[in-house]
């Protein structure tokens, strides 16, 4: 990654969208402290956090793969990190059947994880990591081997939990429905550099550049130029002869810059020809 720098706000669920290969899994690993930064500082809470190891960093990761252990309980993988930090029967037995409850996995604490649907196991991995209560949850590509429309339940899920419970969370996917339905902010990567961070109406409506337009949704691009400023937010353009006023997010041109115009498909409407009228 070149140059990366983000801040999350307390209880925010920001997401780290790109391309294969674009940095977003290397820059949550460095969070979570399996990747140690070049250069550069990482803090969590305003405590710096670059070279602690990743077992005393206050985070926790959902992978992929879930990592469950086959041969314990739901019960027993949820509680594990708590065994491992020695908390009393008492504690691991109360925070344990909370979280259970909490996940929505009651009845299920005894059985193994071979006898779980995919969106339990993930349910059992999330527990997991909730249990240790960090003060930052990382979230790997949690969904990508899940079906399309448990997909869809279990992104629902998540994004419910972790509004109730207000934990602050990095979430990492490929998946551009996924990032702009659970986020409060995405960012946008491409060849180990953001190209833009903002709200998922923000990317969608404003994008920074031809990246970000052509990555995000359908788009249509005509190129044309600027053919007159009339304000500071409003500018007309010339598209192949024909003149268009358009309102501007940020006015950076000036008359006779070349431009490339995104249309949007929703943006469009077809209508019958109507006799003696102007659109436009």
């Amino acid at each position: 990654v070149d140059n990366v720098s983000v801040k999350v706000k307390e209880g925010e669920l920001v997401t780290l969208l790109g391309p294969s290969g674009c940095g977003k899994t290397t820059t949550l690993r460095m969070i979570a402290g399996f990747e140690i930064p070049t250069s550069g500082k990482i803090f969590i809470d305003g405590k710096e956090v670059s070279m602690i190891p990743p077992n005393q960093r206050p985070t926790t990761m959902v992978f992929q793969n879930y990592a469950l252990f086959p041969h314990m309980t739901v019960f027993e993988n949820i509680s594990y990190g708590l065994k491992i930090h020695k908390e009393s029967a008492q504690n691991i037995k109360e925070k344990t059947e909370k979280i259970i409850n909490l996940v929505d996995l009651e009845g299920l604490s005894k059985r193994s994880p071979a006898h779980l649907s995919g969106g339990q196991q993930q349910r059992v991995s999330l527990a997991r990591s909730l249990i240790m209560e960090p003060k930052v949850l990382l979230l790997d590509e949690p969904l990508s081997n899940l079906d399309a429309k448990l997909r869809i339940s279990t992104r629902l899920e998540i994004r419910k939990l972790q509004q109730r419970i207000g934990i602050t969370s990095v979430y990492v996917t490929h998946d551009q429905e996924e990032a702009m339905t659970l986020s409060d902010r995405v960012v946008i990567m491409n060849e180990g550099k953001i190209q833009q961070i903002g709200t998922p109406q923000e990317i969608y409506a404003y994008p920074n550049n031809y990246f970000v337009a052509d990555f995000i949704g359908n788009a249509n691009f005509l190129t044309g130029k600027v053919h007159k400023i009339l304000t500071s937010k409003e500018v007309e353009i010339e598209v192949k002869g024909y003149i268009f006023k358009i309102a501007l997010h940020n006015l950076s041109f000036k008359e006779g810059d070349k431009i490339l115009l995104l249309v949007r498909p929703e943006a469009v409407d077809l209508k019958s020809k109507i006799p003696q009228s102007i659109t436009g």
